[in-house]
């Protein structure tokens, strides 16, 4: 890796961490830069997830505040990040690229949606949900996560545009906090799956360890500047982003 290519790398890993910390959708910031630098796809997406991880760590831990009073919700919703990151993490190994990527502007527009409609559906939530289901989704929302879960093992792009569609949807809370559950679980996935790469895939650990490095600033960046972001325009954001990444997506495909 040359010295122009460390900087466009690095500088992605910054963009990415903040965009993690604040949305999601990271990855199709420096997933993209290392291919145009010629990395194969899978050896981009695989040095990319370790690199990552840092900048989603220190994103949770900037909203550490946030955190408080979900340790019930964490180890719910945790187990099911475990799950799925692990899972996909192995379907990756295993499946071609195209398999499951295929569905991903569907998700991703349909989390968008999700978004828009939230305030509306928290009324109809609140109104109809018993305080227990509203505190932790149920069921499905355990199942949900599963899945994005795999989907974030997988390939990892925009996986907190899924997740906050269905937070914000489904459980009443405030959506900084909800971001902040986000961070942590998207720190899950990307970490077991991290583990699954560094043991039996192959890593280019240079370009993973600029990407640690610019992603870990931009994390703690983006949590720092995102908390004081208003609900309503955390949302635009989410959904901006969202509707970006489907547009990359399906150029891409």
């Amino acid at each position: 890796m040359d010295a122009l290519e460390a900087v466009a790398v690095g500088a992605a890993g910054v963009a990415a961490g903040a965009i993690n910390a604040v949305v999601g959708s990271g990855t199709l910031i420096t997933f993209p830069t290392l291919l145009a630098f010629g990395y194969p796809p899978v050896l981009a997406n695989v040095s990319n997830n370790i690199g990552l991880v840092p900048g989603v760590l220190s994103a949770a831990y900037g909203y550490r505040r946030e955190l408080k009073g979900q340790k019930k919700r964490l180890i719910r919703f945790g187990t099911a990040s475990l799950i799925g990151g692990l899972t996909g993490a192995l379907l990756l190994l295993k499946l071609p690229a195209d398999a499951f990527t295929a569905v991903v502007p569907v998700l991703i527009l349909a989390a968008c949606v999700l978004v828009v409609l939230q305030p509306r559906l928290s009324r109809w939530s609140k109104q109809r949900q018993t305080t227990a289901r509203r505190a932790d989704g149920g069921v499905p929302m355990w199942f949900g996560v599963l899945g994005t879960g795999v989907y974030g093992g997988y390939f990892g792009a925009a996986q907190g545009v899924l997740l906050m569609g269905m937070f914000g949807s489904f459980i009443h809370d405030d959506l900084q906090r909800l971001n902040a559950a986000k961070n942590v679980l998207a720190s899950i996935v990307n970490g077991v799956a991290a583990v699954v790469f560094i043991a039996v895939a192959d890593v280019d650990w240079v370009a993973a360890a600029v990407i640690a490095v610019g992603s870990t600033l931009g994390g703690l960046t983006g949590a720092k500047f995102g908390r004081r972001l208003p609900p309503a325009v955390l949302r635009a954001v989410i959904v901006v982003v969202g509707v970006t990444a489907s547009v990359i997506m399906l150029v891409r495909g």
